[in-house]
């Protein structure tokens, strides 16, 4: 394979690391430490803050991926559909099930992190701080977060796979 290959595929691992990195950073340090932030108030503003910031990173990543991953696809010749994307054989095959289940992880990803980062997660912003809304919000959104990290793990699971061929 060439450099831009590897440039490529680098880059496509740097920004799932940012992307995923940041998830798990949230739930398993940001999001514990600032549950003992008092008062409520400054503790919504911080998760605020962190979220927003973690949110823009997250899209930058994703859109970074978006690119990398069709690149990807192309430096590997599965760009078409003859033989590949149109071949029932394909998906058969150990790459063609990593890369369907890759894809479909993704996509899913895709809509929870629209649902958490656009949906759930300005509505608990705005909530007031520390009321039974603002409580109900957060918790739906930090489900949202932590089924999203699962999933990225079968990412990670079905990427790792399709780079050892299947």
């Amino acid at each position: 394979m060439s450099v831009l290959y590897y440039t490529n595929v680098t880059i496509h691992v740097l920004a799932a690391m940012l992307w995923l990195g940041g998830m798990f950073f949230l739930g398993v340090i940001g999001a514990p430490v600032l549950r003992a932030v008092e008062p409520p108030a400054l503790r919504q503003r911080l998760f605020q803050a962190l979220g927003t910031r973690a949110r823009d990173a997250s899209w930058w990543a994703i859109a970074v991926l978006l690119v990398t991953g069709v690149a990807s696809l192309h430096f590997r010749g599965w760009l078409h559909w003859d033989g590949v994307f149109g071949s029932a054989g394909f998906w058969r095959t150990g790459s063609g099930q990593a890369l369907a289940a890759k894809l479909v992880a993704v996509t899913v990803m895709l809509a929870v992190s629209v649902a958490h980062d656009f949906i759930l997660g300005p509505m608990a912003g705005r909530a007031v701080a520390g009321s039974e809304p603002a409580l109900v919000l957060r918790r739906r959104a930090a489900l949202l977060a932590r089924a999203n990290a699962l999933i990225g793990v079968v990412v990670v699971i079905a990427a790792v796979r399709l780079a050892r061929g299947g």
